[in-house]
């Protein structure tokens, strides 16, 4: 057996030889193995580290993604791959040692067409502890089963993902029309034709957060707008949680607009506002309990941003989507 692990980067110099560093300590004795990265034409110093590292560590292959986006990166790297076993992996993720000789066994183990572990995160700093905090919680996750590091059985999702190539070439590649969400949209395709995604704490890795506010309400507001490309693909969600906060989005903005003229509006905006106030607090005060009172003050506005930027983004995809022409390049879903 084979294994290849793909990977598609773009400007990821501060974190590209951590990155490789995990993947070279990778304890997988006794198994042919190959990493493969799909380079974004990164022109902040990336390539320049990603080719010395090749050069110096003959099983990494480094290849061209002109088109940028992750989907096609991948899928490249899929087509030159050699491997039995396909592992995607993140340059924004720390790998325990055996999170492939993890993978191999799940994914014998269970027979399922895609395994991965939970999404646990490791943070630095006071801002990427509460965003941390927040996404491990209810309140901002809507409990879904890949933000619980201890559950083990068939989710939607998981992070990254391990298949075997049969399955790849049945179900189709990343869809390269998908700029984001390619993974939900790639393990929905696989739950609707049959097939499994399992998840299990045995296989470990730490996603690191964002660093700023700024930039975890841009990662928010992009999943929910590309989610809705999705949903039209399929015709269906994955589950009912996309839908919680673009709801909560879409009534607050309609009440806020009728509440100059009708006072019930003006009355339900105001009880559903301090509704969503004590759920956050109460929400934060858990979190805080569990992760650390200094990140209490940055839970709140972390929480507003998980919840009303996803659902912000999922209106402006509803709307830019209402606008398209209706036909479905099939064809790039292969």
């Amino acid at each position: 057996m084979i294994v290849s692990v793909v990977a598609a980067v773009r400007r990821e110099c501060a974190a590209i030889e951590s990155f490789l560093d995990s993947v070279a300590a990778q304890d997988v004795a006794g198994v042919e193995w190959e990493v493969i990265v799909a380079d974004g034409m990164s022109d902040d110093g990336t390539r320049g580290i990603l080719d010395r590292r090749a050069g110096e560590w003959p099983r990494l292959t480094v290849i061209d993604n002109p088109r940028l986006i992750a989907a096609t990166g991948l899928n490249a790297a899929i087509r030159q791959a050699r491997g039995d076993v396909i592992v995607r992996m993140d340059a924004h993720t720390e790998y325990a040692p055996d999170y492939l000789r993890q993978c191999l066994a799940v994914l014998e183990r269970t027979g399922a067409e895609n395994v991965g572990g939970p999404a646990q995160t490791r943070a630095n700093g006071s801002v990427q502890r509460a965003m941390a905090a927040a996404f491990h919680s209810p309140f901002a996750s809507g409990g879904a089963k890949f933000h619980n590091p201890e559950y083990e059985g068939p989710v939607d999702t998981v992070p990254y993902g391990c298949w075997r190539r049969t399955t790849l070439e049945q179900v189709g590649l990343f869809d390269e029309t998908l700029a984001h969400n390619q993974d939900d949209e790639l393990n929905l395709r696989i739950i609707r034709s049959g097939g499994r995604v399992w998840q299990s704490p045995r296989i470990r890795s730490w996603y690191r957060p964002r660093g700023t506010l700024r930039a975890l309400l841009a990662q928010q507001f992009r999943y929910g707008f590309w989610k809705v490309a999705v949903i039209r693909k399929h015709g269906r969600a994955g589950s009912w949680r996309p839908f919680a906060p673009a709801a909560a989005v879409f009534v607050g903005l309609c009440l806020a607009l009728l509440a100059p003229f009708a006072e019930w509006a003006l009355i339900t905006l105001g009880v559903s506002a301090g509704a969503w106030l004590i759920a956050g607090v109460v929400s934060s005060v858990a979190a805080a309990r569990r992760h650390g009172w200094d990140l209490l003050p940055l839970l709140p506005p972390v929480f507003a941003i998980y919840q009303l930027a996803y659902g912000a983004g999922f209106l402006m995809g509803t709307a830019a989507d209402a606008a398209r022409p209706r036909a479905t390049p099939g064809h790039l879903f292969r």
